[in-house]
């Protein structure tokens, strides 16, 4: 209980942050509303799961081995990030949220896949716990802490959507619902620009 208690107290603030994922989950709610954006949800839950898996039992040490590979992954995320945000902005016309394109499995698999800040918080979380898991749990340890993520990121990406659709029922004001639109893509454009230029191959003048 001791070791949920601290994987708990570090890993809420990170999974619970306004990054990618999240942004795109809130305008996903406020557009199509929680059905129809459970989808989505599933395409990055389904990939954060793998990408736990893969982290914490070899491909790990495989990427530290290589760090540009981690860099490479970042400015494509931030592409397609441009190309999420560009499609909210293109939201902002007066159509119902039944009319609205929902974004769908493979588009949250893509997401997660190309979204940098999930590898990172996954390398953390084994670093900082996959000792203390495997003394606590012995073979399982590894797995406990994928379970426990799963857990907690199915549980805020719910947050996130049904916020957003919270937002939007606020107001039936077709105004309200359009600037909401470009609240959300404009956070995804800033998200892009802070990773291509925190980027360390842009940094370096590679591009």
């Amino acid at each position: 209980m001791s070791l949920f208690i601290i994987w708990f107290s570090a890993m809420f603030p990170l999974v619970f942050s306004p990054g990618p994922a999240n942004i795109v989950f809130a305008a996903s709610g406020a557009n199509v509303g929680v059905r129809r954006s459970l989808g989505l949800l599933a395409g990055v839950d389904v990939v954060y799961i793998l990408k736990s898996l893969l982290v914490g039992y070899s491909l790990g040490k495989v990427v530290e081995s290589h760090p540009m590979a981690l860099n490479i992954m970042q400015l494509i995320g931030a592409i397609y990030l441009i190309y999420l945000a560009t499609k909210f902005f293109a939201a902002t016309k007066n159509i119902s949220a039944n009319d609205s394109k929902k974004l769908g499995f493979i588009d949250g698999a893509l997401l997660q896949i190309l979204n940098s800040k999930g590898w990172v918080l996954v390398f953390i979380m084994f670093t900082l716990f996959s000792e203390q898991a495997n003394d606590t749990f012995g073979a399982l340890g590894n797995l406990i802490l994928v379970l426990w993520l799963a857990i907690l990121n199915i549980s805020v990406h719910l947050v996130w959507i049904k916020a957003g659709d919270l937002l939007a029922r606020v107001s039936n004001n077709p105004n309200y619902n359009k600037w909401l639109n470009r609240f959300y893509g404009g956070c995804l454009y800033l998200v892009a620009a802070w990773l291509i230029f925190d980027n360390e191959i842009w940094r370096e003048g590679l591009i």
